[in-house]
């Protein structure tokens, strides 16, 4: 956690005075500098406190409302008439992880179709010590922070449900409590009230504790007037499914809503949840992959119209845990409902950008908190929209993105002696050749690509020439690719590689269970020996191919990491003269 060592000065009162856009002290409650808020409160003085704020649901069903655990830290100025703005991280990993950890196996057979199928019916789901570096860098500027543990987890009760309205509101019942909306105790049972909020929240965290924030946002509480998602789900069937195919979070294969749910279901007297874990069982649909109103009711992007809450958006652009689609979907979301936002792009994994850029990430963190819960003019809605690093560890901004001036590119598949070739211009072949594959589960896609000359039996790569100047792909890949299997069904895997003297790197990689063709929803069968037209997109990215370097598709069945992994030897034959690439390019 961040120290701070600047010196603390007293403010002499605790009435505001209107805040201006001047970097004098404007507000007797806060000091600006440079746009900011500076630390004039005594952390070592701060009130620690811890509440149980009551929800509207009762996800374990015992009669009571769920009530969720939360400890607070504001300044002392606080108990004296000071009120101040809050920000609050709601989390379910606060008190570990149930260990051991149960995952599904993997090495199974894909499930068959043996008829059309028929999805159910859309619809509205139903009604409905601090960690971190939050409280020590901004109790002392003027905020309180809140970490409250989600329903089901360490000393709140109810049952965990894995991003569905319940844990929504659960969360949200905190936002309620600091507004007056709903009513929380101490641990005596004495009713606990937050007089000394503003009822103005910021919401900010990582990864589950970032999608809580999305999924809360979409409520339009009032009160909420920011968050800050960092690689967070916007949609969790993506999440733990695409294009039909079961697929994993980078380094959880096995890992489904009910692992996840079981996993960080640590309040006392767990057994009482065995009903709720049957249910995210059933619910989920593992076997067939297909989308139904479980995961409809996972879907934050279908509500992002109701956002009235700012977004401070950061993701990793080498996050394979919570893929790149998660912020792609949900940064298209905003931009169509017009919602107030900034993003930060990386090129890390799954963490915090507080570890990759320091400095830079806690001024645009500070600008931003104030901006919205100070009201402190400091420009930081002025500034460019994106803020993006590059392949070569440096940063640029930009207005928008994906790149504004990337178009949409066909690149064509053909056949040639050795390797195949990528052109970005249709190849003439009165004769149809051919390209086969055979599934081999028992390799990586890493592993593959290492030698794709050497691996032509397992997978069929297309290659451009050598590129004159740079490339710069920015958005979303898409496959069409022309097939027959010589089984019912097949895991189907794409990868674009840049490939140079020193090999293939992958650079982003796609799924689909080909018996999802027409629908997410509707699975269809499919018969061997018959060629279909199957069309999937790829996880979203922001690369720069130098010049130099070949751009390349490679086609795979099973992704030992991702998909499930049947017995191999299934063979895929592809017709390159009726496939293509479509990629977002800037020339």
């Amino acid at each position: 956690m961040l120290m701070l060592c600047a010196s603390l000065i007293v403010p002499t009162t605790a009435d505001a005075a209107p805040v201006n856009d001047t970097d004098d002290t404007y507000n007797t409650n806060i000091d600006i500098e440079n746009g900011m808020t500076q630390p004039i409160y005594s952390l070592d003085d701060a009130i620690e406190e811890e509440v149980y704020i009551e929800t509207t649901v009762d996800s374990d069903n015992d009669g009571e409302l769920d009530r969720v655990h939360a400890k607070i830290i504001r300044p002392a100025e606080t108990e004296e008439g000071l009120d101040v703005p809050v920000l609050y991280t709601m989390s379910p990993y606060y008190a570990g992880l149930k260990f051991p950890l149960e995952f599904y196996d993997v090495n199974k057979e894909l499930n068959v179709v043996n008829h059309p199928g028929k999805p159910l019916l859309t619809g509205e789901s139903n009604p409905a010590g601090l960690p971190g570096y939050l409280d020590d860098y901004f109790v002392p500027r003027g905020y309180a922070f809140i970490a409250a543990e989600s329903i089901g987890t360490g000393q709140s009760n109810g049952c965990p449900t894995t991003g569905d309205y319940q844990e929504v509101e659960g969360t949200k019942a905190v936002v309620d409590w600091l507004n007056g909306r709903a009513e929380a105790y101490n641990e005596n049972g004495e009713l606990v009230t937050a007089d000394w909020s503003t009822g103005k929240v910021g919401m900010a965290g990582v990864s589950y504790n970032g999608t809580l924030p999305n999924a809360v946002a979409t409520t339009g509480v009032d009160g909420l007037e920011t968050i800050v998602p960092i690689g967070a789900i916007s949609d969790w069937y993506d999440y733990y499914r695409s294009n039909g195919a079961v697929i994993a979070p980078g380094g959880y294969q096995g890992e489904d809503t009910d692992v996840l749910a079981k996993a960080v279901m640590t309040r006392e007297n767990p057994e009482v949840c065995a009903e709720q874990m049957k249910e995210l069982t059933e619910g989920q649909e593992r076997e067939t992959g297909d989308y139904n109103d479980y995961w409809y009711a996972r879907n934050y992007v279908k509500d992002a119209k109701n956002i009235e809450a700012s977004v401070l958006l950061v993701h990793g652009l080498n996050d394979w845990n919570v893929k790149t689609e998660q912020f792609q979907q949900w940064w298209e979301a905003l931009e169509k409902n017009n919602v107030p936002r900034k993003m930060w792009l990386h090129q890390r994994g799954h963490t915090d950008p507080y570890y990759v850029r320091q400095e830079e990430w806690m001024t645009t963190l500070n600008k931003w908190f104030d901006y919205w819960l100070y009201d402190v003019e400091n420009g930081i809605m002025n500034e460019p929209m994106v803020d993006i690093q590059r392949e070569d560890q440096s940063w640029e901004t930009m207005d928008a993105w994906p790149a504004e001036d990337a178009e949409d590119t066909k690149l064509h598949f053909s056949v040639e002696e050795g390797l195949g070739s990528l052109s970005f211009s249709p190849v003439s072949n009165n004769n149809k050749t051919e390209a086969t594959i055979i599934d081999d589960p028992t390799r990586s896609a890493e592993t593959l690509v290492k030698d794709l000359n050497g691996n032509k039996d397992n997978l069929a790569a297309y290659l451009t020439e050598p590129l004159d100047k740079q490339i710069r792909l920015s958005g979303v890949p898409e496959v069409f690719l022309r097939a027959e299997f010589d089984r019912p069904t097949a895991n189907l895997t794409a990868l674009l590689v840049d490939h140079s003297n020193e090999g293939a790197e992958i650079i982003t990689r796609g799924w689909m269970d080909p018996q999802n063709i027409n629908s997410d929803w509707k699975a269809k069968s499919l018969s061997p020996g018959k060629e279909y037209t199957f069309q999937w997109d790829m996880q979203p990215d922001d690369y720069v191919f130098e010049a130099g370097h070949q751009l390349g598709v490679v086609i795979i069945s099973t992704d030992y990491d991702y998909t499930l992994r049947p017995e191999g030897g299934t063979k895929i034959t592809i017709d390159p003269a009726s496939s293509y690439i479509q990629l977002p390019l800037v020339k």
